[in-house]
């Protein structure tokens, strides 16, 4: 164990002195806050010496339709200092998923905001290059929403047109 590692229930009752949405499930540390307070919290983890959230390992989002609010953007952090570790949440609205970016706090998140966006539709304000990251320029869908269609969808690869399913004549 790194010198100064807190276990997950001490990381998250230091959490509560300064958060109010804090919880502790399965061994891990989840904080959620609303999207205005999302880089000033960040870089509150990241301030505090006893807390170091230094690494931005990933940055991932998950699909709730029907719900409010519908996407849920995760942000895992990690202390390279000190070795713990724990995710800062934000719940977004289905009509009009925006959160700030926080690439100017963790240039790591460049990608993953853009991986988000490309898949999610979720926008990522002030980022420096949000486009899509995986799927072609004129891609209009976001497969990873729960109401995309799981066939049917036309498809262009490399220059070569594949129809949906149902239009192969098969």
């Amino acid at each position: 164990m790194t010198a100064g590692r807190l276990a997950p229930g001490e990381l998250a009752e230091r959490l509560r002195a300064s958060f109010a949405d804090v919880f502790e499930a399965r061994g891990e540390v989840t904080l959620v806050v609303a999207a205005g307070e999302l880089v000033d919290a960040l870089a509150r983890l990241r301030g505090d010496e006893a807390l170091s959230f230094d690494f931005l390992s990933d940055v991932a989002a998950t699909d709730w339709p029907g719900r409010e609010p519908r996407f849920w953007v995760a942000y895992h952090l990690h202390s390279t200092a000190h070795g713990h570790r724990m995710r800062v949440k934000v719940g977004l609205p289905g009509d009009d998923p925006r959160v700030p970016s926080v690439t100017a706090l963790f240039p790591t998140a460049n990608w993953h905001e853009r991986e988000v966006f490309d898949f999610f539709g979720v926008v990522f304000d002030g980022h420096p290059d949000l486009r899509r990251i995986e799927l072609p320029d004129g891609w209009e869908t976001f497969p990873l929403r729960k109401d995309h269609p799981l066939s049917g969808v036309r498809t262009q690869y490399h220059g070569a047109f594949i129809p949906p399913p149902d239009e192969r004549g098969l």
